[in-house]
C-alpha cells in the first residue's frame, strides 16, 4: 500500500473543517428522518437537511481547529457520569423556513429540560477550544433560542421559499412512521468540510464520523 495513503499527512489548520457534537436518535427515527430526506431530494432537489446524517444539534458548526483529541476529551469527562434520559417525539412541525420533526418538549408539552442542559453543558465544554469564525457565522448556544428539532427540509427553502407550502404537504403526506420517542443516549461528534461556507455550503458539505458517546443507564 502506498504510504502516503496508508499514513495521511498531518491536517494544516486553515483546513475548511466545522464540528457538530449532536444527540442521535434510535435507528428508527434515523429511518424515518432519512426516508422523508431522500424522498425530497428525490421529488425537489432538496439536499441541506439530508446533507447531514439524522441528528439533534447540541453544538453545530463549531472551528475546534487542531483541538479535535482536546475536544473528545472534555466531552468524555463531561459525559462519563451522565445519565440517559427520554425523547418526545412531537412530529412534524414547520419552523423557520423548513420543516422538522420536534423533539424540544415532554410529551406533557413542558421544555426538555435534559435536552437543554446536555447542549448547554457540551457547550459549555468547547467553548474554551473554539477559534474565531465569521463563515459562517458562530452557532453557539442560547438557551433562549434553543429548540430541539431533527432537520427534515431547511437550508435550501431559503433559496426556494415558493416550496415552503407544498413541501411541508409532501412531507406529511408520505406519512412515514416514526416512534413517538426514543432514550436520548448517544452522542455522536461529526466533521464536515466545505469550500465555502459562506454560500450555498449544503451543495458541497462532506462530513466524517469522529467519536461515540453513550449515557449512562442506557
Amino acid at each position: 500500500m502506498n504510504d502516503h495513503i496508508a499514513h495521511k499527512l498531518p491536517r494544516d489548520d486553515s483546513d475548511p473543517y466545522r464540528y457538530g457534537i449532536y444527540l442521535r436518535p434510535d435507528a428508527k427515527t434515523c429511518r424515518a428522518v432519512t426516508v422523508v430526506t431522500d424522498q425530497l431530494r428525490a421529488q425537489y432537489g432538496l439536499l441541506s437537511a439530508g446533507a447531514f446524517p439524522p441528528h439533534a444539534t447540541l453544538v453545530g458548526s463549531q472551528p475546534f481547529g487542531f483541538n479535535e483529541n482536546e475536544v473528545i476529551e472534555a466531552v468524555t469527562a463531561l459525559l462519563a457520569n451522565r445519565e440517559a434520559f427520554e425523547v418526545h417525539n412531537a412530529g412534524i412541525r414547520s419552523q423557520g423556513i423548513g420543516y422538522v420533526y420536534d423533539v424540544s418538549q415532554n410529551a406533557d408539552g413542558t421544555v426538555n429540560d435534559e435536552l437543554v442542559s446536555l447542549a448547554r453543558d457540551i457547550d459549555a465544554a468547547v467553548e474554551p477550544l473554539r477559534r474565531p469564525m465569521n463563515n459562517p457565522l458562530p452557532n453557539d448556544f442560547v438557551p433562549e433560542l434553543f429548540r430541539g428539532h431533527l432537520s427534515l427540509a431547511s437550508h435550501d427553502l431559503y433559496v426556494r421559499p415558493d416550496l415552503h407550502e407544498e413541501v411541508g404537504e409532501f412531507i406529511r403526506e408520505l406519512d412515514v412512521p416514526v416512534p413517538a420517542s426514543f432514550a436520548g443516549r448517544s452522542v455522536v461528534m461529526y466533521r464536515t468540510a466545505s469550500p465555502d461556507w459562506s454560500g450555498r455550503w449544503w451543495q458541497t458539505m462532506t462530513w466524517e464520523h469522529v467519536h461515540s458517546w453513550v449515557l449512562a443507564g442506557a
